[in-house]
């Protein structure tokens, strides 16, 4: 017992979780545990500091602002409006549209944003009313927006691909094309789930207005909104720039569509865009930077190595050790947001990747699955407040309907598991990776 209480590792993780538990933030708790840890067992002060400015100073990084910005313009331009109105005129009246529907639109937000509560709070407003309206029930509604939204960090641009590449030096560019078939596989599971569960209770869209000349009207209102992702994702995989580029390049032609094509967009939004993109970039690096002091300290005083030997130990069989991975994420998806599971983690599952011959970027985009299911798993389910705020259910009401679609997502994330194939079939034909 009195070498567990002299063990530097122990107090790591009980000075990191205890503050959780007194809903202290994220960042403060991995911060004081680190610095609590340097200091009683002398690791050198000095270090922090430039421990701080390394984990922030990165050039992938100079993305995540540019993205943020990026789907603030996107909202304020009325882009979501657009691409909402079209979709809802291809599904029409048929059994479960406006929830396929809504499942659509959050893979196409999510090509936009990379942000899972922002692509809530964009689409959630418009749809939730909108499928009430059509004879939804509210619960099933906002189930459905909050956790088809977890797919705006699986399709291509994503903040936590981003965050995953810079921690494990993988390219961004391999994880935005790896991305792409897993979150179209998810996204289908998602919509046979929606669709069984409006067809047991008789729900469905909205006839079409105008047959398919409405359709092609839509469409053509729709058209640069339509695109939006065309530029991003084309302009990368094309290699015409960068992901960090293409963020620059999103934030430009949002400003011009906004401005210029359907003049949503004056200077007091620009002013406020500023705000709430400087707002949101500040919290997310200063998790970035107090995650990664918390990880240099872990790898100092030899948690991770310890953690990840634990790991290796439990079975010789590689799936057996990612089950306990993936059970691991599950548990930390409850407590912590994708920053802050991204910089903790990944760590310590770098030397099991290498021990098992793991792909990397197959990898990362199993554990941003389990990071976007950790956006609907309480007590954080960052996706379930902001879906419960906007359609004024309590977590109670929202929970039910949340768990066929939960199991739908996981069921999806059982599939890539078993076929790698279908998450590196991109990336290594445009040749990202070998």
């Amino acid at each position: 017992m009195h070498a567990i209480l002299e063990n530097p590792a122990f107090w790591a993780l009980i000075l990191f979780f205890i503050p959780l538990f007194f809903r202290i933030p994220v960042a403060v708790a991995l911060g004081f545990s680190a610095i609590a840890v340097t200091y009683f067992w002398d690791l050198g002060l000095q270090m922090m500091s430039y421990n701080v400015f390394a984990n922030i100073a990165k050039y992938p990084l100079l993305s995540i602002p540019f993205f943020i910005m990026a789907g603030n313009i996107m909202e304020k331009a009325g882009i979501a409006d657009k691409i909402i109105v079209f979709i809802k005129g291809i599904v029409g009246d048929f059994t479960g549209g406006l929830a396929i529907a809504a499942i659509a639109v959050a893979v196409f937000w999510g090509a936009v944003s990379g942000s899972t509560v922002a692509t809530v709070a964009a689409i959630g407003i418009i749809l939730i009313p909108g499928m009430v309206k059509s004879g939804y029930d509210k619960p099933f509604s906002t189930a459905v927006i909050s956790v088809s939204s977890g797919l705006a960090i699986i399709v291509p641009p994503s903040i936590t691909f981003i965050l995953y590449a810079v921690v494990s030096g993988t390219s961004v560019g391999a994880m935005f094309a790896a991305g792409f078939f897993p979150a179209f596989v998810i996204a289908g599971f998602l919509m046979g789930s929606a669709y069984l569960t409006s067809k047991k209770h008789g729900y469905r869209g909205e006839p079409r207005k105008n047959g398919i000349k409405g359709i092609l009207k839509d469409g053509v209102n729709a058209f640069w909104a339509l695109l939006t992702p065309v530029v991003i994702l084309g302009g990368i995989y094309g290699g015409i720039f960068t992901p960090t580029e293409a963020a620059a390049v999103a934030c430009f032609y949002g400003l011009f569509v906004g401005i210029v094509i359907y003049r949503r967009i004056g200077w007091k939004d620009i002013y406020n865009i500023l705000v709430e993109t400087v707002s949101a970039s500040a919290i997310g690096m200063t998790v970035a930077a107090t995650a990664g002091l918390y990880s240099w300290v872990g790898s100092t005083i030899g948690l991770i190595e310890s953690a990840a030997s634990f790991l290796i130990s439990i079975s010789p069989n590689q799936y057996v050790i990612l089950l306990m991975i993936y059970f691991i994420l599950f548990i930390g998806g409850m407590f912590l947001d994708g920053t802050a599971m991204v910089f903790v983690f990944v760590p310590i599952f770098l030397p099991v990747m290498q021990r098992l011959n793991w792909n990397p970027v197959w990898f990362g985009v199993m554990m941003t699955i389990m990071v976007a299911v950790g956006t609907v798993t309480p007590p954080v389910a960052l996706n379930l407040f902001v879906g419960c705020r906007i359609s004024g259910l309590t977590m109670e009401e929202l929970t039910p309907p949340v768990m066929p679609l939960l199991l739908a997502l996981l069921l999806a994330l059982v599939v890539l598991s078993i076929f790698p194939s279908i998450t590196l079939f991109l990336p290594q034909f445009l040749g990202f990776i070998v």
